[in-house]
């Protein structure tokens, strides 16, 4: 992270940064506006639900609510500036009435510490405000799962990597993997389009950037176009 921050213009104010309350994610040099994985202080409360089942629905409703107002902006296409808004206006109340019932049972002594729901209940509390930065700063993520779902896809090739007998063949797998996860992220069929590629190689080695997976389908459908 520290590499790209330097290469930041220096007339841009300070990034974004999401990532769990861990504190060595904190960065030490670059100024940054912390926000903290919503998910993470969830899976708290998701761990501990059979053994404390009323306290945990009460808390998991309100965030099942508040990601519900999140895909409404996402449906509507709303702007930062539009999500914010609506996230002040519908969440903030729901998350002002969570920190209020929170702060209650640690007061009124209806929680141990120690146990693992009263750390559920500190996580949260003590990294209320990086928690909620969504209601603050427009733009502002929930979460960091999109990270942590390419990180597994990661964990997963590396895990495959075990079995390649050549570096030829692991370079061949990074490749792969990098085509399969970028078509993930455009939602396009990573096999239609590798076997799209194999069956246009003429095409694509005269012009690659015009065979990417956000852009193939317009050849695909000017080839169909071409008389016979």
């Amino acid at each position: 992270m520290s590499d790209v921050l330097r290469k930041r213009d220096a007339d841009r104010g300070p990034p974004i940064q999401m990532c769990d309350a861990l504190s060595r994610n904190v960065s030490k040099q670059f100024a940054v506006i912390l926000a903290n994985c919503l998910v993470h202080a969830r899976r708290n409360f998701v761990d501990v639900a059979e053994v404390f089942p009323e306290e945990c629905r009460f808390v998991l409703e309100i965030l099942k609510q508040v990601y519900k107002n999140d895909e409404e902006a996402k449906r509507q296409q709303m702007s930062d500036e539009q999500r914010l808004e609506l996230h002040q206006s519908k969440s903030g109340p729901l998350m002002e009435e969570l920190k209020e019932w929170l702060e209650e049972q640690i007061q009124g002594n209806k929680v141990e510490p120690n146990s693992s729901m009263g750390q559920a209940f500190s996580y949260m509390l003590n990294h209320w405000k990086a928690l909620t930065l969504f209601l603050r700063v427009p733009g502002a993520p929930l979460d960091n799962n999109i990270c942590e779902r390419a990180l597994k896809k990661v964990i997963q090739h590396r895990k495959n990597s075990l079995f390649y007998k050549t570096l030829h063949g692991a370079y061949i797998g990074d490749l792969f993997m990098s085509i399969i996860y970028t078509c993930n992220l455009e939602d396009v069929n990573a096999f239609e389009y590798l076997n799209a590629l194999e069956e246009h190689s003429a095409e694509l080695f005269k012009h690659p950037e015009l065979w990417l997976p956000w852009n193939y389908h317009e050849q695909l459908a000017r080839q169909d176009d071409q008389p016979d």
